[in-house]
């Protein structure tokens, strides 16, 4: 599975050695105790059945941990039910191709008569070693785990600190900007329409804002910012923009993200000719649980400067907020986007 840490190499390696030297440790004292006491023909069978174990349980131990630890997490799974199945059947795997693998190989390596309970007794060594290695591979997942949660709370606090700068840099602009516009507004007061201008535009930026801490808002509010927005661009294409809302007021409580409205209407402003003999009409309606914006499509001569974003970042922030998707229509006639007003569960 892509974006999934791995335990390391030689992390594991170590491990993996450490277990077989514990596991294998009787017999190294053992042999020990033979180099002195018993026949030199015992103390060479002993010495090989000490090296075949040894390598058997670094192997099993290494196997099984990179299995428990790193592989079962490169396959794609659809489900906790086949997450667990892989890891069942596969650990399962393991300890019979290991097991019997070493019973059948042991006689030929050590020239004595293996008892009738040491296959047994072999197996369930492995099965403690095995039992021991799962929890070992948690570990070192939760190890992985916890790592990657410091690191990404050092990242949101280095990010949260970054924006507090920006914040307090910030600060005095808005003060700023607002007694530039109430400044304005009483120098242009006898000229009615340009007043309203300025409030609107006072308007639109508080809202701005204000709704900047939100993820949603009401769309009785937003459809309120749409109409100042709506009222400046009515102050520079006259009559040759149009706007129409049609929404049922059982809609109005509905929540959707901030400037939603306003992205859509701007986006066809900036791609449609708008011209006395063309205008753009924009229709905004709610139906079955859903908000649409309409126009015709009338492509610029040439379009004007832009990233191309705009839309993609609304499907984006509708999917992370509401956990739903916006659907775009587009064909040669018209350009529709349907925003879905459903409660959220």
């Amino acid at each position: 599975m892509q974006g999934v840490k791995q335990v390391k190499l030689q992390e594991i390696l170590k491990i993996a050695t450490l277990i077989a030297i514990l596991v294998t440790l009787p017999l190294t004292l053992s042999l020990f105790k033979s180099v002195w006491f018993t026949e030199e023909l015992y103390t060479q069978d002993l010495f090989k059945d000490f090296i075949l174990k040894l390598i058997f349980f670094f192997l099993f131990s290494w196997v099984a941990l990179q299995y428990n630890t790193n592989w079962i997490y490169r396959i794609p799974k659809e489900s906790r039910f086949i997450d667990l199945g892989l890891r069942f059947i596969g650990n399962l795997a393991i300890l019979l191709v290991t097991t019997a693998l070493f019973n059948k190989i042991n006689p030929y390596f050590v020239d004595k008569t293996i008892s009738e309970r040491e296959p047994g007794f072999v197996t369930s060594i492995f099965i403690v070693v095995h039992i021991i290695i799962l929890f070992i591979s948690r570990i070192l997942r939760l190890q992985i785990i916890q790592r990657q949660s410091i690191l990404e709370n050092e990242h949101l606090k280095q990010q949260n600190l970054e924006n507090e700068l920006t914040a307090l840099k910030n600060q005095i602009n808005p003060h700023f900007l607002f007694n530039s516009l109430n400044s304005l507004n009483y120098l242009i007061r006898d000229n009615k329409e340009a007043s309203l201008f300025v409030k609107k535009l006072s308007f639109m930026y508080r809202y701005i804002l204000q709704s900047g801490d939100r993820n949603l808002v009401l769309l009785k509010e937003e459809l309120k910012f749409l109409e100042s927005y709506t009222y400046l661009i009515k102050t520079r294409y006259r009559n040759r923009f149009l706007i129409e809302i049609n929404i049922d007021e059982t809609y109005l409580e509905r929540r959707i993200p901030p400037l939603a409205l306003q992205l859509l209407v701007e986006n066809a402003v900036k791609h449609n000719e708008i011209s006395t003999s063309n205008p753009l009409k924009v229709h905004i309606y709610s139906d079955n649980d859903s908000l649409f914006v309409e126009n015709k499509v009338r492509a610029r001569s040439s379009l004007a400067e832009g990233t191309g974003s705009g839309l993609l970042n609304l499907y984006k922030r509708y999917y992370m907020i509401r956990k739903q998707q916006i659907v775009i229509d587009r064909n040669n006639e018209f350009f529709r986007v349907k925003l879905p007003l459903n409660k959220m569960t």
